[in-house]
């Protein structure tokens, strides 16, 4: 079998590095910095900016973890594709399965969400015929881009992008002029375990960078541009959510108590209009997202396929299009149906164990990697690689010790589901 590193892909290379940055910007501004300047605010007062710095210091240490072990490879997968070349058939599938999963739940709940605040223009939409037409309508409409060509779902996701930073760059640059000094009073340290909570909820918040990678197979030039472009977004991310914060704790008296911070943020320095720009706001980011998600989610289930860990025909791509659209219609088709039953809810806090746990092994992976002959040189090397690849496993071995026992119960079920797949597909498997 070639090396998944060096095959030819019968997909377009249509992502340019702009796109791709694009692409992990979108991912990472998600609907989480829409409510969680409230929760970490409630749970350490101002010295949540002190988090915000620890989180993205956590995130960086991992990105540079995956900005060199992703340089080593041209192919689709992303956490999966280095996994399973790492450690073995099992653990990548394992994965890729529960990274999948892991997608497809936060498709239905960013869907949902959407709906929730399409509600508050249009009541009707809350519920019934009207939720589900709408529901149907996103889904489908995000698929047929998708279906049609990578070159147009990434201008697409490009435009979100730009969007998304504008509308979101509006409120913390003109929220900026309208901070009370006086807001930002330092009091005791906090404890341990609220700081270790509310640096697992940003944790996540900053996260996206992981589902960008996974269509590496159709971005040019992708050992170069995929490094380049995490350190570059998480910068962008980095700067622009601290302000998001500095500006709600400046503006909003009682931001521990707000449901919907930037909104009330908003209408306390700009009026009602700036709440309710903020509500559009929250659509554009939800959409956005979701987009993302789309595109990038089929590509695992192409990428295991391709390695024969799935069906072969979920690796079938389109003759005109080189799009994956087996993969694509079948995730479209689930990622409906949670959205519209709502059983995907218990799988949001299972991503957290998720994604903590591949993070580590994509972080192991790097030493393991460079004492390896088989695989092609890193094209972007870490200094003292080694060294940043032990400490962010034991940061994530932190962050998981402050999950709960709940989430290491559902990620346990849901990894043995896969285990039944993987040993089904390798007993009837057929041969070339």
């Amino acid at each position: 079998m070639n090396h998944p590193s060096t095959t030819s892909s019968p997909l377009l290379r249509g992502i340019g590095r702009f796109d791709f940055i694009a692409l992990i910007i979108n991912i990472t501004i998600g609907a989480g910095i829409l409510g969680l300047p409230a929760k970490v605010y409630a749970l350490i007062d101002t010295w949540s900016l002190l988090s915000y710095g620890a989180s993205a210091a956590v995130v960086t240490l991992i990105i540079l973890c995956f900005a060199e072990v992703s340089s080593r490879f041209s192919g689709t997968g992303g956490p999966y594709l280095y996994t399973r070349v790492a450690f073995g058939p099992l653990i990548g599938f394992e994965v890729g399965w529960l990274f999948w999963l892991s997608r497809m739940a936060a498709f239905a709940s960013i869907c949902n969400l959407f709906v929730s605040y399409a509600a508050l223009f249009r009541p009707q939409l809350a519920a019934g015929g009207e939720r589900a037409g709408l529901i149907t309508l996103l889904v489908v409409g995000l698929a047929s881009i998708n279906y049609i060509g990578v070159k147009q779902s990434a201008w697409v996701n490009t435009l979100f992008t730009i969007s998304k930073l504008g509308a979101i760059g509006l409120f913390a640059g003109l929220g900026l002029f309208f901070v009370d000094p006086a807001a930002f009073s330092f009091p005791k340290l906090p404890d341990y375990s609220p700081f270790s909570q509310a640096v697992l909820l940003l944790i996540f918040t900053f996260s996206g960078f992981d589902v960008a990678a996974i269509p590496s197979g159709e971005v040019q030039q992708p050992q170069k541009t995929v490094p380049l472009s995490l350190l570059v977004s998480i910068g962008i991310v980095a700067v622009l959510f601290m302000a998001v914060q500095i500006v709600c704790i400046g503006t909003l008296p009682n931001l521990a108590h707000s449901e919907r911070p930037l909104a009330d943020a908003a209408a306390h320095f700009l009026g009602p209009k700036g709440a309710l720009l903020i509500t559009m706001v929250a659509l554009l980011t939800a959409v956005g997202t979701l987009h993302a998600l789309m595109l990038t989610g089929p590509r695992l289930l192409f990428a295991m396929a391709e390695q024969r860990q799935l069906p072969g025909w979920l690796a079938a791509t389109h003759s005109r299009f080189r799009t994956p659209y087996a993969a694509i219609l079948i995730t479209a088709t689930l990622q409906l149906l949670l959205a519209l039953t709502g059983t995907f809810l218990y799988a949001l806090t299972l991503s957290t164990v998720i994604r903590l746990s591949y993070y580590a092994l994509t972080c192991a992976a790097l030493p393991l990697l460079r004492q390896r002959t088989d695989v092609p040189m890193a094209q972007f090397r870490v200094v003292g690689g080694p060294l940043i690849a032990g400490l962010s496993v034991l940061l994530c071995g932190w962050l998981l010790s402050n999950s709960s026992g709940r989430e290491a119960r559902d990620a346990a079920i849901a990894a043995a589901v896969g285990l039944v797949i993987f040993v089904g597909m390798r007993r009837y498997q057929t041969p070339r």
